[in-house]
């Protein structure tokens, strides 16, 4: 090439890269716009949490010996290891970091999925982004817009979490907001490539979701081997990365270069991905068919579309009880003769008995986490509204309470599944009391029906703000992983209905909270039904 043609191509080059990105900020400002609630309220989730911690953590070691002895005995336990990482020191913001640093990540991760897919490939599924990008908007805009309004809802939150913590020591608080941040962008940018790969909405967010639960598992496994996180597993999770930050502990700031680096690795694939395929497109297309046997029913068809996911929860769900029922037998001897460890544990989990009161924390736990499945799948009604998928199924022999029941079953009978699993794998792992352990899984189903139940009436009822069943049960998940460690009022523990579940195993079974809590329920899906039935179907 002639320096005269260079000279051409390079601002030929710079236009065209211009025209790609073209309203970028007319998107941005929508995404924030339609975000303006949810964004908001997980920001001040995850800040929440870690920001609490530092004064319950005081209440509990009170003097630099305690916390000694702690962080040794923590890192002499590889089940606590697996759950929580390792202590890098003794002071109260590298304890902070420790107890609530890699979970309020797991939360911006989730944050982080959530907005990116929202507005990438839901907006392809629902036929919008076709109309805008009619107008002047750049092949690469919509990715643009939905990746910035991710990072700029996690840096708010890694920013809360820096000044909050900054009278702690302004390093550490700087790298523990950075290590928030960081793993909220770096699941960022695995939704935007999973949102590339697939036609669905519901797949991308299922394949992100996996990403995340295998880097938890990932990091779990090196983290109970080494107690100084120097696994090779360790370091093969995003999360791991995080608690290699070592936040008020000797900061290790190379690890940020670690994770800009993935994060810019992530976008740039993203990026040639998303110039390469056409809107609504995907690498990884949907199988047309033939589909093998015959769909005769609305629940048939609802079952094909959910089958996979039911069954990937329920895997893991087997899978991690088994893990977390091994590791009950640590319990006592993690404890030792400190008596406020002790009342923590007792709060979360009951007091009949540290083995006891452990497991009940942990199935409470996984029905937390079942919470998140019963949303997804209730919101898969909306999304097959919006998407007019469900126009040519209505517009047969198939009434709307048909259509949507079909899905309701296999989202509120799958967590009886998933519940059931857990108890199973935590039976295996802890070797004794199947029945009790199995019965202590199946008896947080009431309140993980109470949320799914939310899900259907907004739904029904108020459609345009479903996305809102995700910051309910954010916010209930803060409250159970958090709550009885900064011992908060009762009145602030029973706004998650998980608050008023007997503690099983140990704890006397009490079944009226239990048919009070499936009657709320019902009552919210009856409700939830009625305003769908009444009102008019929607395409977005």
């Amino acid at each position: 090439m002639t320096a005269a043609a260079g000279l051409v191509a390079a601002p030929v080059t710079r236009a065209a890269g211009a025209r790609q990105l073209a309203g970028t900020g007319a998107l941005l400002r929508l995404a924030l716009r339609r975000d303006r609630v949810l964004a908001p309220v997980w920001m001040l989730v995850v800040s929440g949490i870690v920001l609490a911690m530092p004064g319950s953590l005081e209440s509990v070691y009170a003097t630099a010996a305690e916390r000694s002895d702690a962080m040794e005995s923590m890192n002499a336990n590889s089940s606590m290891r697996a759950m929580y990482g390792p202590v890098f020191g003794d002071s109260v913001g590298a304890l902070t970091a420790w107890r609530i640093g890699c979970y309020a990540g797991v939360l911006a991760a989730v944050m982080s999925l959530v907005i990116v897919v929202r507005h990438t490939r839901e907006e392809e599924e629902t036929g919008r982004q076709e109309m805008l990008s009619a107008a002047v908007v750049g092949r690469r805009a919509p990715l643009s817009a939905a990746l910035l309004a991710a990072f700029a809802a996690d840096a708010g939150a890694g920013l809360l979490i820096a000044l909050g913590m900054a009278g702690r020591g302004a390093a550490g608080a700087f790298a523990l907001g950075i290590g928030v941040a960081g793993t909220g962008m770096l699941f960022a940018g695995v939704a935007a490539i999973a949102a590339q790969l697939t036609e669905s909405a519901r797949l991308a967010k299922g394949i992100t979701a996996a990403v995340l639960g295998t880097a938890f598992v990932l990091r779990a496994a090196g983290d109970a081997g080494t107690a100084d996180g120097s696994s090779p597993l360790t370091w093969l999770s995003p999360l791991g990365w995080q608690v290699n930050l070592r936040p008020y502990a000797g900061e290790r700031w190379w690890v940020c270069a670690l994770i800009g680096g993935a994060i810019a690795a992530q976008g740039l694939l993203a990026y040639a991905l998303a110039g390469r395929r056409d809107v609504g497109m995907s690498f990884l297309p949907t199988r047309p068919g033939p589909a093998r046997g015959r769909i005769a029913t609305a629940g048939a068809l609802a079952l094909r579309l959910q089958r996979g996911s039911v069954l990937g929860w329920t895997a893991g769900f087997l899978l991690a009880g088994i893990v977390f029922g091994g590791m009950a037998s640590g319990a006592a001897d993690l404890v030792g003769e400190n008596r406020n460890t002790r009342d923590i544990i007792e709060r979360m989990g009951g007091s009949g008995g540290l083995t006891d009161a452990f497991l009940a924390t942990v199935t409470g736990l996984f029905g937390m986490v079942a919470a998140l499945y019963v949303v997804a799948s209730v919101l898969r009604l909306h999304g097959e509204e919006t998407s007019q998928r469900a126009e040519p199924v209505l517009a047969g022999a198939v009434g709307r309470l048909r259509w949507a029941a079909g899905h309701l079953v296999i989202a509120f009978g799958g967590t009886v599944l998933l519940m059931a699993a857990c108890g199973l794998g935590m039976a295996v792992g802890h070797g004794e009391d199947t029945a009790a352990v199995v019965g202590a899984s199946l008896s947080r189903l009431p309140a993980i029906w109470v949320l799914g139940g939310l899900a259907v009436l907004l739904v029904g009822a108020c459609p345009k703000g479903a996305v809102a069943a995700w910051a309910v049960v954010g916010t209930c998940l803060a409250i159970g992983w958090v709550g009885p460690a900064l011992d908060l009022p009762q009145g602030a523990m029973d706004l998650s209905p998980f608050g008023h579940l007997p503690k099983l195993p140990g704890a006397a079974m009490d079944w009226s909270p239990l048919l009070l809590l499936t009657l709320i329920a019902a009552a919210l899906v009856a409700a939830g039904l009625a305003g769908l039935r009444r009102r008019d179907m929607t395409t977005g």
